[in-house]
């Protein structure tokens, strides 16, 4: 049997690979000291922007931490320890993981995680995430959640109920009407 194979006129349906050679890793902006975490950035470069399945390669230098302990409430994600070690935290305390290593993150709360590199090697890490449309993170630590993908951050402790402030609807719609006279 002959296997047929056309070539996609348009380039988003093809395969794009990238080739350890041509790797580069940046920091990420806006980051302070402790969380300085790099980034490879050739997913950019190449215009691939994911829809649900979004991924990066990380670079953890020694004595940093990936990000604020954290979950997500509508993302799962996986780790695979490329090269090098780190130390993760989760709910249920400390582990180290190695070269090698898978580590999935469920939704929610028992899925917090934060790396932090322990040793005097670079860690490197394949980070990928469902990411459908949005996602909410929380913050225990700092008691934060961070909506994404806007990236607009709140204080968990200024939660209110639904209806705080709609106790005066007739008024307002009073003066809607008003107004449209």
């Amino acid at each position: 049997m002959k296997w047929m194979f056309k070539r996609s006129k348009n380039n988003n349906n093809m395969a794009t690979i990238f080739k350890a050679q041509e790797r580069e890793f940046k920091e990420h902006p806006n980051r302070i000291d402790n969380y300085r975490l790099f980034t490879e950035v050739s997913r950019s470069k190449k215009g691939i922007n994911p829809e649900n399945l979004n991924f990066d390669l990380r670079q953890l230098n020694p004595e940093q931490y990936s990000a604020p302990f954290h979950f997500h409430r509508f993302a799962e994600e996986l780790f695979m320890i490329i090269s090098g070690s780190a130390t993760l935290r989760t709910p249920e305390g400390l582990t180290v993981v190695n070269t090698g290593d898978l580590i999935f993150f469920e939704k929610g709360e028992t899925g917090a995680h934060q790396l932090y590199n322990h040793t005097t090697e670079s860690c490197v890490y394949l980070d990928i995430r469902t990411y459908i449309g949005y996602d909410i993170a929380e913050y225990p630590d700092s008691n934060k959640i961070l909506i994404a993908p806007t990236f607009e951050i709140f204080e968990n402790s200024a939660q209110v109920g639904y209806f705080k402030g709609e106790e005066n609807i007739k008024e307002v719609w009073k003066q809607v009407e008003d107004e449209e006279k």
